[in-house]
């Protein structure tokens, strides 16, 4: 089989309707935050099962408001993953708050409850104050486990779901828990970046169950003021008036982003279902050959924003697949060793599970528009190289 065409490890899929429904906003009286991105907060709370929704500007905006709205300063200490996109750290860091990396578990890759617990009970407790788990590549992190851990140390959870809208676990009282939906964790974030589930061209979503958080977030992304009519004026001089009670930013999102947004959103479920067909297919071609792939447990529905595979000769395979037209990616180089956290005292050797990790991992192409065709061809590649 010969494929011309270059295949990502991942793209957004616009439609007409999505075309439209931004036209449509073009020639409408809001171009930047009007009715358009309330509805489309309104339907995302919805689709997560959450209470409240805040939409920003990217997913990095999300978890940095989300570290404010937490109280991250610095006296903050705030543990998270190594494997994992370098916002979800460095939010605790644009608070002037201390990152601690855990090590990952060799199965899913998320981040592993046993290192955490252990890091947290070699400090007296006070010394942390919350955890950062990413539902990496889709897989749901066990939320009902990591509330338990946080409770008995008085710890708040900011979840990272970029990768997961959508995506669920059951837990042990046959209870689902989607990614974001505010169950188990104090905020959740998501990303709309257009390799991910829901492109809006950058955009951000954060949700919660506390209208106090919620009430907070709408003030922070609209640079810490309040406006006429609302309760929280010291005082109204008319209609005109506007105060800034605190420091914020302008992150705020746009009813153009919003409008694709809503689009996008409509037809979300069934991209989900698409890419669970296409993870099928490529379970089924590597099974019983050297090529490891991620198990997924029996009580979790994976948001599969990544398809991975951990294989020997890493580079010479990604090599390989480019100079046959095929665009493979690696998430991620672990965040403990980036310059600027080893100039923080990260190093070589802390992590060894999400080292080992990252030295075999390789993401193949993993998208609802992926035609058969040529997920068989890329399939044929692999295994090619390796036979």
């Amino acid at each position: 089989m010969k494929i011309d065409k270059a295949i990502p490890y991942g793209t957004q899929d616009i439609t007409q309707q999505d075309i439209d429904a931004v036209i449509a906003v073009l020639h409408s009286k809001f171009l930047t935050q009007g009715p358009l991105v309330k509805e489309f907060e309104e339907k995302f709370a919805a689709y997560v099962g959450s209470s409240y929704a805040v939409a920003v500007t990217n997913g990095t905006a999300a978890l940095h408001l989300s570290a404010m709205a937490l109280g991250v300063n610095a006296d903050s200490k705030v543990i998270t993953t190594p494997i994992t996109f370098s916002a979800s750290a460095n939010c605790i860091r644009y608070c002037g708050g201390e990152v601690v990396f855990a090590d990952i578990d060799p199965e899913t890759a998320l981040l592993d409850i046993n290192n955490v617990r252990a890091i947290l009970e070699e400090h007296p407790k006070g010394t942390f104050s919350g955890i950062i788990p990413v539902d990496f590549a889709g897989y749901p992190v066990d939320m009902a486990a990591f509330r338990a851990l946080a409770d008995e140390h008085g710890l708040w959870i900011l979840e990272d779901s970029c990768h997961a809208p959508g995506a669920y676990f059951t837990d042990k009282n046959n209870t689902k828990h989607f990614c974001g939906d505010g169950s188990l964790a104090d905020l959740a974030i998501f990303s709309f970046h257009p390799v991910k589930h829901i492109a809006t061209g950058e955009g951000g979503m954060i949700t919660t169950n506390s209208e106090a958080q919620y009430k907070k977030l709408l003030k922070y992304r609209s640079h810490g003021m309040v406006y006429q009519g609302n309760s929280d004026l010291i005082e109204n001089h008319g209609g005109w008036y506007m105060e800034m009670q605190e420091l914020g930013y302008n992150y705020r999102l746009s009813d153009i982003n919003a409008a694709l947004g809503v689009s996008q959103l409509s037809r979300a479920q069934l991209g989900l279902q698409r890419r669970h067909e296409i993870a099928k297919r490529y379970d089924t071609a590597f099974a019983g050959t050297a090529i490891k792939t991620i198990p997924v447990k029996e009580n979790v529905y994976h948001g599969l924003h990544l398809y991975i595979i951990q294989v020997e000769n890493r580079k010479g395979l990604y090599d390989y697949l480019r100079a046959n037209n095929i665009f493979a990616q690696v998430h991620y180089v672990p965040v403990h060793l980036m310059p600027y956290y080893q100039s923080l005292g990260s190093k070589k050797g802390d992590m060894p599970v999400a080292e080992k990790y990252y030295d075999h991992c390789l993401s193949i192409p993993m998208y609802p528009t992926l035609t058969d065709d040529e997920q068989v061809y890329v399939i044929e590649k692999i295994l090619n190289f390796y036979n």
